[in-house]
C-alpha cells in the first residue's frame, strides 16, 4: 500500500534532488506535510478525498493567518499533483477551490534619514574604535549594511555571497537567489564600492579560508544572525527607535526607486521577483505615500469656503 508518508518523503527528496529547492523551502515543506499526515486518518493516499482536504483546509483557517494557510495549501498541492502522475487515479485537489482574500500588508521601509543616520553611526564607529579588532569589525560592517541597502539583496543571498561573485572592477554582483534563480545587479554608487574593496583588501584572508565574501574574523562565513545582531547593535548606538532587519533595507530599496520613477519591471528583475504580482506590493506603499502628501501638501486644504 501507498503509505502516506513513506510518499512524502519521496517527495521531499525528490524536491531536493531534482527540482533543487534551497533549505527554507524543503523545511516548509516538511513541516507542512508532515502536520497533514499526523492529522489526517487515512494514512493510504488513495483513501484521501476532497472531502478529507476540505475538512483540513477548514482547520489550517481556524488555526493560522491566510499567508500561513495558503503556503501549506500550497504545499500539499504541489505534493498531490506529483502523486497524481504515478498513483492517484483522481487528483483529489482537482474537486476544491480555494478562494480567500489575504490582507494587505504594507512592506516595512526605514525612513531615509534613519538609513543615514544608520550608516554615519557605523562610520563612526570605525574611526572611533581603540582595537584593531573593532575597527576591522566596523568595515566589515558597514561593507554589508551598504551593500543591503545598495542593492536590495536579500539577507540569505548575501551572507551565501562567494568571493567570485563580486566583482569589484566593474561594480557588479552575482546573485543566486529563491530556486536558484541567478541575476547580476550593478552596484551603483562609487562609496559602496570603496568600502566593498578596502573590506576585501582587509579580510582578504579570511575571504580565503571560507570562499565566501562576507566573512567573520575567525576565517567563516558570515551568517544571518550575526548580520541581525550587527543592525540591532548600531541601531541601539544611534538611538534608534525603529525596529530594523534585514528585509527593510531589500523593502527600502524598492520603494525608493519607484517613489523616483523607476519602471516596476525594472524593479522585479533587481529584486528577483519571478512574478511582476509580488513586486507591486510596493506600488501599495507608493499609493499610501500620495495619500499622505496630497492630504497635507495640497492647497485646497487652507481654502475657507
Amino acid at each position: 500500500m501507498d503509505n502516506l508518508q513513506t510518499l512524502i518523503k519521496k517527495y521531499l527528496e525528490y524536491c531536493n534532488n531534482q527540482k533543487r529547492l534551497d533549505k527554507k523551502t524543503l523545511k516548509a515543506y516538511k513541516i507542512d506535510l508532515r502536520q497533514f499526515s499526523e492529522q489526517t486518518s487515512s494514512q493510504e493516499i488513495a483513501q484521501i478525498t476532497f472531502k478529507t482536504l476540505e475538512d483540513y483546509i477548514a482547520k489550517l483557517h481556524q488555526q493560522y493567518k491566510p499567508k500561513t494557510v495558503k503556503r501549506k495549501i500550497a504545499a500539499l498541492k504541489a505534493f498531490f499533483h506529483f502523486e497524481y502522475k504515478d498513483i492517484i487515479l483522481q487528483n483529489p485537489f482537482n474537486k476544491i477551490q480555494v478562494h480567500f482574500r489575504e490582507p494587505v500588508i504594507l512592506p516595512k521601509t526605514i525612513p531615509l534619514h534613519t538609513v543615514e543616520t544608520f550608516l554615519t553611526t557605523i562610520y563612526k564607529q570605525r574611526n572611533n574604535a581603540k582595537t584593531d579588532y573593532q575597527k576591522r569589525n566596523a568595515l566589515r560592517d558597514a561593507a554589508v549594511a551598504e551593500l543591503l541597502f545598495a542593492t536590495g539583496i536579500r539577507i540569505s543571498e548575501l551572507c551565501t555571497l562567494k568571493s567570485n561573485d563580486v566583482n569589484l572592477i566593474d561594480g557588479t554582483i552575482l546573485i543566486y537567489g529563491k530556486g536558484g534563480k541567478e541575476r547580476r545587479i550593478q552596484i551603483g554608487n562609487d562609496a559602496v564600492i570603496r568600502i566593498l574593496k578596502e573590506y576585501k583588501i582587509i579580510f582578504n584572508t579570511e575571504i580565503k579560508n571560507c570562499n565566501h565574501f562576507f566573512a567573520n574574523q575567525s576565517g567563516k562565513a558570515l551568517s544571518d544572525q550575526s548580520v541581525r545582531r550587527m543592525i540591532k547593535k548600531y541601531s541601539s548606538l544611534a538611538n534608534i527607535d525603529l525596529h530594523i532587519t534585514p528585509h527593510m533595507f531589500r523593502h527600502t530599496f524598492a520603494t525608493c526607486l519607484l517613489d523616483t520613477g523607476v519602471d516596476i519591471r525594472f524593479i522585479q528583475e533587481m529584486l528577483g521577483h519571478s512574478s511582476i504580482n509580488v513586486t507591486e506590493i510596493y506600488t501599495h506603499v507608493t499609493v499610501a505615500k500620495q495619500k499622505d502628501i496630497l492630504t497635507t501638501k495640497h492647497p485646497r486644504k487652507d481654502f475657507q469656503i
